[in-house]
Protein backbone atom coordinates (compact mmCIF):
# COMPACT_ATOMS: atom_id res chain seq x y z
CA UNK A 1 0.00 0.00 0.00
CA UNK A 2 3.15 2.32 0.97
CA UNK A 3 4.86 2.10 -2.57
CA UNK A 4 1.29 1.96 -4.60
CA UNK A 5 0.86 5.79 -2.26
CA UNK A 6 4.81 6.29 -3.19
CA UNK A 7 4.07 5.48 -7.11
CA UNK A 8 0.88 8.09 -6.73
CA UNK A 9 2.65 10.71 -5.16
CA UNK A 10 5.44 11.09 -8.12
CA UNK A 11 3.30 10.67 -10.68
CA UNK A 12 1.55 13.68 -9.45
CA UNK A 13 4.65 15.62 -8.88
CA UNK A 14 5.86 14.79 -12.08
CA UNK A 15 2.39 16.04 -13.44
CA UNK A 16 2.49 19.37 -11.88
CA UNK A 17 6.13 19.85 -12.72
CA UNK A 18 4.97 19.13 -16.40
CA UNK A 19 2.48 21.90 -15.90
CA UNK A 20 4.49 24.30 -14.39
CA UNK A 21 7.29 24.15 -17.16
CA UNK A 22 4.43 24.48 -19.93
CA UNK A 23 2.21 27.11 -18.40
CA UNK A 24 6.21 29.27 -17.96
CA UNK A 25 6.99 28.50 -21.38
CA UNK A 26 7.00 31.35 -23.31
CA UNK A 27 4.66 32.25 -26.78
CA UNK A 28 6.73 32.26 -29.64
CA UNK A 29 7.73 35.08 -31.61
CA UNK A 30 5.39 37.04 -33.92
CA UNK A 31 6.45 39.91 -33.76
CA UNK A 32 9.80 41.86 -33.95
CA UNK A 33 11.69 45.19 -35.10
CA UNK A 34 14.60 43.98 -38.37
CA UNK A 35 17.73 43.85 -36.79
CA UNK A 36 19.01 45.46 -40.48
CA UNK A 37 17.02 47.22 -43.37
CA UNK A 38 18.15 45.67 -47.17
CA UNK A 39 20.93 48.68 -46.93
CA UNK A 40 19.43 50.52 -49.65
CA UNK A 41 17.30 52.69 -47.95
CA UNK A 42 13.38 52.64 -48.91
CA UNK A 43 14.57 49.98 -51.70
CA UNK A 44 13.40 46.86 -49.86
CA UNK A 45 12.30 45.14 -53.45
CA UNK A 46 9.07 46.10 -53.27
CA UNK A 47 6.16 44.91 -50.73
CA UNK A 48 7.09 40.83 -51.68
CA UNK A 49 10.58 41.64 -51.11
CA UNK A 50 9.93 42.87 -47.33
CA UNK A 51 8.03 40.15 -46.81
CA UNK A 52 10.97 37.82 -47.68
CA UNK A 53 12.92 40.17 -45.20
CA UNK A 54 10.84 40.01 -42.45
CA UNK A 55 11.02 35.60 -43.20
CA UNK A 56 14.88 35.66 -43.56
CA UNK A 57 15.59 37.37 -40.60
CA UNK A 58 12.75 34.91 -38.10
CA UNK A 59 14.31 32.10 -40.07
CA UNK A 60 17.99 33.33 -38.44
CA UNK A 61 16.36 33.58 -34.97
CA UNK A 62 15.70 30.06 -35.03
CA UNK A 63 11.27 31.19 -35.71
CA UNK A 64 9.96 28.58 -38.49
CA UNK A 65 6.27 27.58 -39.64
CA UNK A 66 5.24 31.37 -39.71
CA UNK A 67 4.14 33.65 -42.80
CA UNK A 68 5.95 36.99 -42.06
CA UNK A 69 4.50 40.54 -43.75
CA UNK A 70 6.28 43.46 -43.16
CA UNK A 71 4.32 46.33 -41.68
CA UNK A 72 3.89 48.23 -45.11
CA UNK A 73 1.21 50.17 -46.99
CA UNK A 74 1.52 50.53 -50.73
CA UNK A 75 -0.06 53.40 -53.16
CA UNK A 76 -1.80 54.08 -56.18
CA UNK A 77 -3.56 51.14 -58.46
CA UNK A 78 -4.19 47.78 -55.70
CA UNK A 79 -3.48 50.40 -52.55
CA UNK A 80 -2.62 47.89 -49.82
CA UNK A 81 -3.58 49.02 -46.18
CA UNK A 82 -0.41 47.52 -43.66
CA UNK A 83 -3.52 47.14 -41.35
CA UNK A 84 -5.27 44.40 -43.57
CA UNK A 85 -2.14 41.86 -43.83
CA UNK A 86 -0.92 41.13 -40.25
CA UNK A 87 -3.30 39.02 -39.50
CA UNK A 88 -5.36 39.29 -36.34
CA UNK A 89 -3.10 38.66 -33.61
CA UNK A 90 -2.28 38.59 -30.47
CA UNK A 91 1.72 39.16 -31.31
CA UNK A 92 4.55 38.41 -29.33
CA UNK A 93 7.93 39.67 -29.45
CA UNK A 94 11.17 37.86 -29.15
CA UNK A 95 10.48 37.35 -25.26
CA UNK A 96 7.25 35.94 -25.16
CA UNK A 97 5.93 39.60 -24.17
CA UNK A 98 2.46 40.56 -25.33
CA UNK A 99 2.72 43.33 -28.24
CA UNK A 100 -0.82 43.66 -28.60
CA UNK A 101 -3.71 41.82 -28.24
CA UNK A 102 -5.16 42.54 -32.10
CA UNK A 103 -5.73 44.97 -34.70
CA UNK A 104 -7.60 47.39 -32.83
CA UNK A 105 -5.53 47.37 -29.64
CA UNK A 106 -2.04 47.32 -31.78
CA UNK A 107 -3.54 50.58 -33.66
CA UNK A 108 -5.52 52.31 -30.50
CA UNK A 109 -2.12 51.82 -27.66
CA UNK A 110 0.25 49.16 -28.24
CA UNK A 111 2.36 47.97 -25.22
CA UNK A 112 -0.01 49.84 -22.93
CA UNK A 113 1.40 53.37 -24.07
CA UNK A 114 5.21 54.82 -24.06
CA UNK A 115 6.83 51.61 -23.05
CA UNK A 116 6.34 50.25 -26.36
CA UNK A 117 10.63 50.97 -27.41
CA UNK A 118 11.35 47.64 -24.74
CA UNK A 119 8.43 45.55 -25.88
CA UNK A 120 9.28 46.39 -30.28
CA UNK A 121 12.50 44.63 -29.96
CA UNK A 122 14.61 43.10 -32.61
CA UNK A 123 14.18 39.07 -34.00
CA UNK A 124 17.09 38.78 -31.59
CA UNK A 125 15.77 40.24 -28.73
CA UNK A 126 17.50 43.05 -28.53
CA UNK A 127 16.05 46.99 -27.67
CA UNK A 128 16.55 49.00 -30.66
CA UNK A 129 18.16 52.62 -30.53
CA UNK A 130 15.76 55.34 -29.77
CA UNK A 131 15.79 59.21 -28.81
CA UNK A 132 18.69 59.92 -26.90
CA UNK A 133 20.68 56.87 -27.69
CA UNK A 134 23.52 57.39 -30.16
CA UNK A 135 23.11 56.65 -32.86
CA UNK A 136 19.05 57.66 -32.59
CA UNK A 137 17.51 54.87 -35.18
CA UNK A 138 13.53 55.11 -33.98
CA UNK A 139 12.37 56.05 -37.37
CA UNK A 140 10.60 52.75 -38.77
CA UNK A 141 9.23 52.99 -42.27
CA UNK A 142 5.63 51.90 -42.50
CA UNK A 143 3.95 54.50 -45.78
CA UNK A 144 1.08 54.21 -43.57
CA UNK A 145 -1.68 56.45 -41.77
CA UNK A 146 -2.35 56.07 -37.63
CA UNK A 147 -4.95 54.18 -38.56
CA UNK A 148 -2.44 51.36 -40.54
CA UNK A 149 -4.70 52.24 -43.83
CA UNK A 150 -2.70 53.79 -46.74
CA UNK A 151 -2.19 57.30 -48.14
CA UNK A 152 -3.63 58.58 -51.15
CA UNK A 153 -2.15 58.33 -54.69
CA UNK A 154 -0.50 61.97 -55.42
CA UNK A 155 2.38 62.74 -52.52
CA UNK A 156 4.99 59.84 -51.84
CA UNK A 157 4.99 58.31 -48.86
CA UNK A 158 6.14 54.69 -49.58
CA UNK A 159 9.37 55.38 -51.78
CA UNK A 160 7.27 54.40 -54.71
CA UNK A 161 5.91 51.25 -53.44
CA UNK A 162 9.19 50.31 -51.54
CA UNK A 163 11.33 50.39 -54.93
CA UNK A 164 13.10 53.21 -54.90
CA UNK A 165 16.75 54.23 -52.92
CA UNK A 166 16.96 58.02 -54.27
CA UNK A 167 13.80 60.34 -54.83
CA UNK A 168 10.66 60.40 -52.73
CA UNK A 169 9.53 59.78 -49.39
CA UNK A 170 8.42 57.10 -46.71
CA UNK A 171 6.65 58.03 -44.00
CA UNK A 172 7.64 56.43 -40.88
CA UNK A 173 6.47 55.56 -37.26
CA UNK A 174 9.04 56.21 -34.45
CA UNK A 175 8.93 52.58 -32.48
CA UNK A 176 10.03 54.73 -28.73
CA UNK A 177 7.25 56.97 -29.36
CA UNK A 178 9.26 59.91 -28.89
CA UNK A 179 10.48 63.32 -30.81
CA UNK A 180 8.93 65.11 -33.38
CA UNK A 181 6.03 66.02 -31.04
CA UNK A 182 3.80 62.90 -31.20
CA UNK A 183 3.93 59.55 -29.92
CA UNK A 184 2.99 57.78 -32.94
CA UNK A 185 4.75 54.36 -33.76
CA UNK A 186 3.42 54.11 -36.96
CA UNK A 187 2.64 57.68 -38.80
CA UNK A 188 4.99 60.30 -36.97
CA UNK A 189 6.76 61.89 -40.18
CA UNK A 190 7.58 61.75 -43.74
CA UNK A 191 11.38 60.66 -44.99
CA UNK A 192 13.87 63.48 -46.09
CA UNK A 193 13.98 61.23 -49.12
CA UNK A 194 14.42 57.25 -49.78
CA UNK A 195 18.24 57.15 -49.79
CA UNK A 196 19.85 55.26 -47.37
CA UNK A 197 21.82 58.22 -45.86
CA UNK A 198 18.92 60.42 -45.81
CA UNK A 199 17.25 57.58 -43.21
CA UNK A 200 20.01 57.51 -41.43
CA UNK A 201 20.52 61.49 -40.77
CA UNK A 202 16.83 61.96 -39.36
CA UNK A 203 16.90 58.98 -37.05
CA UNK A 204 16.37 55.88 -38.70
CA UNK A 205 18.27 53.03 -40.67
CA UNK A 206 15.87 51.44 -42.86
CA UNK A 207 14.18 49.43 -40.53
CA UNK A 208 10.32 48.23 -40.37
CA UNK A 209 8.09 46.18 -38.25
CA UNK A 210 6.96 42.47 -39.25
CA UNK A 211 4.12 40.16 -38.13
CA UNK A 212 3.24 37.16 -38.42
CA UNK A 213 0.05 36.37 -39.46
CA UNK A 214 -0.45 32.76 -37.67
Amino acid sequence: MKKISTIAMLTLSMCAGSYIAFAAAPMPMTFFVTSKGSGKGGDLGGIAGADAHCAMLAQAAGVTGKTWRAYLSTQGAGAVNAKDRIGSGPWYNAKGQVVAQNVADLHNNPGGGPGFKQLAMTEKGAVVNGAGDMPNQHDMLTGSQPDGTAFAAGMDRTCNNWTSSSTGNAMVGHHDRTGGGGTSWNSQHPSRSCSQPDLIATGGNGYFYCFATN
